[in-house]
């Protein structure tokens, strides 16, 4: 028998100790069984290490002090850091508040395994409705909803490519969901799995929980879009249009940015 592909989940983790022991249990009840389990904790000050060391396969990497002020690319930077370490030829995502199911990993090494020219997906959370592709008003160009992280898995070889656009010290307020899906949509390799394979939580101490609609760091972060949207055109050589959501949202910004001075 064809011995099964090992999958690495990457999991990034800072003072989310009331979640993380269910987090780590959904995967130690996979039903796949051949992946590893790479963690990298960001300074935190609860007690989240010792819940993880009750999990005796987790790798833990722990980053002593925080490099930015910014939780988006502090994130980026312990992904980067988990996936040098990993080993596995398809890596899972996860949060470290939320919930893989139990065949999530056997979902996604079949997904890999009867699509072998596709090095993305998402699969379905199971509190949300079915995502769309949205139209942005940039020309007839589209995008897709932003799927949450733990929702993501891609080819080690996808990540390798992306890592040459991830700009890990720019744009301090666009989380990399957004970024692996602007960037896989435009590399033609978006791919939806209509399954419900992961429980998202909204924490409210989340990076997510700084982006209220409308407040100033929505803008922001809603600015920082579509500039590295932008900056994939650029790379792609495809033509952007600057359309009237664009020249909003940059004088929205600039007009914020007076009001703090």
């Amino acid at each position: 028998m064809k011995k099964k592909e090992l999958i690495s989940v990457i999991i990034t983790n800072f003072n989310k100790q009331k979640y993380l022991y269910k987090s780590l249990k959904s995967l130690k009840n996979q039903k796949y069984n051949n992946f590893e389990v790479i963690l990298f904790d960001d300074n935190s000050t609860d007690n989240s290490i010792n819940v993880i060391r009750k999990f005796k396969k987790v790798i833990i990497i722990k980053n002593k002090k925080k490099r930015l002020n910014s939780s988006p690319l502090n994130q980026i930077n312990g992904i980067l850091k988990t996936f040098d370490k990993s080993k596995g030829k398809i890596i899972c995502l996860l949060d470290s508040d939320d919930i893989f199911s139990i065949n999530k990993l056997s979902e996604i090494s079949n997904f890999f395994k009867r699509n072998k020219n596709k090095n993305f997906v998402v699969n379905l959370p199971y509190d949300q409705n079915i995502f769309k592709l949205k139209r942005i008003k940039t020309g007839n160009k589209v995008w897709p909803s932003i799927f949450p992280t733990s929702c993501i898995s891609f080819r080690r070889s996808f990540f390798n490519d992306f890592k040459n656009y991830i700009k890990k010290n720019e744009y301090e307020n666009l989380e990399i969901d957004a970024r692996l899906i602007i960037y896989s949509y435009y590399n033609k390799d978006f791919n939806i799995l209509n399954k419900r394979l992961t429980k998202y939580t909204k924490d409210k101490k989340g990076i997510s929980s700084n982006y209220k609609k409308y407040s100033s760091n929505w803008w922001f972060k809603r600015k920082e879009a579509f500039e590295y949207l932008r900056f994939i055109f650029s790379r792609k050589k495809l033509f952007f249009v600057r359309s009237f959501d664009y020249f909003f949202t940059n004088l929205v910004y600039f007009f914020i940015n007076l009001l703090k001075k």
